[in-house]
């Protein structure tokens, strides 16, 4: 399965630019879910209610991890890819080293758990992600400009005239973007700075977190980030949508919540 591809046909075919993350909290589990298979189970019935509303997934790989269910995670995304195949799978790991470690990290992504992309972080520079852009059917999805407050401590730093942020995004359009699989992380929060982004990269896919809980600006995010065609963006929520109810109904309730973002999106799309 090639990343773009099916990215660009689940634009079109569902209609929709939401990216559902899936952020299993340690005690935010309904009752009686629990666990492994617990994380598990919850997280195939958030996907089997929305998948015909996101144009991709984004499952945390810390969240799984850390609660010793990576087990679930490999289930998930062999689960979405069996019974939602036309929905892709970012894995949000947010890796970056060099040498054979990030060849191990590619590996991992793509091989272990099969995501069809993946977040890295660009810091180290191009030898850090020559081993996932060589995967040429892959998203190779970089930071650029993150939504959390601090993110300013690094990435507005003045580099020659610009903002450090400019200069990553100018260095992938240009130079790292030679199998066209690339994308960037650009936070909601700073929709203008967005903005910059896209005159930079032109339709290069954005991967937007911070709608929702993070109190990114739907409106605002679309007028500086959407491209010609209404397109372009991967709109990220998580908490908003899979912890909509706490009850024995939070696949509905997860269903009507993705159902309302896409429709909000969406109004601002053309």
């Amino acid at each position: 399965m090639n990343f773009m591809t099916t990215l660009k046909d689940a634009w079109r075919r569902n209609d929709s630019l939401l990216c559902v993350g899936l952020d299993p909290e340690p005690g935010r589990l309904p009752a009686g879910l629990s666990g492994e298979e617990g994380i598990f189970a919850f997280c195939r019935d958030i996907v089997d209610a929305t998948a015909g509303l996101a144009c991709a997934f984004k499952p945390q790989i810390a969240h799984f991890a850390a609660q010793r269910a990576e087990g679930a995670l490999e289930r998930l995304i062999a689960h979405i890819h069996a019974k939602h195949p036309g929905v892709p799978v970012v894995l949000d790991a947010k890796r970056g080293d060099i040498g054979s470690t990030a060849k191990h990290y590619a590996a991992e992504a793509f091989e272990r758990y099969d995501a069809d992309a993946v977040t890295l972080n660009p810091y180290l520079g191009r030898d850090s992600i020559e081993p996932f852009l060589e995967h040429k059917d892959k998203g190779v999805i970089l930071l650029c400009r993150t939504s959390n407050p601090g993110g300013a401590d690094f990435q507005a730093l003045d580099c020659g005239g610009q903002p450090l942020y400019i200069r990553v995004a100018e260095t992938i359009a240009r130079e790292w973007n030679g199998n066209g699989n690339c994308a960037l992380v650009t936070g909601a929060t700073w929709p203008e700075e967005l903005g910059r982004v896209r005159a930079v990269v032109g339709d290069m896919p954005l991967l937007v977190p911070g709608i929702g809980a993070q109190g990114g600006d739907v409106a605002a995010v679309m007028e500086h980030g959407k491209t010609a065609d209404g397109t372009g963006l991967m709109i990220s929520s998580s908490r908003a949508i899979i912890y909509a109810s706490p009850g024995p109904d939070f696949a509905d309730a997860a269903h009507r919540a993705a159902d309302e973002m896409r429709k909000l999106v969406n109004s601002f799309r053309h």
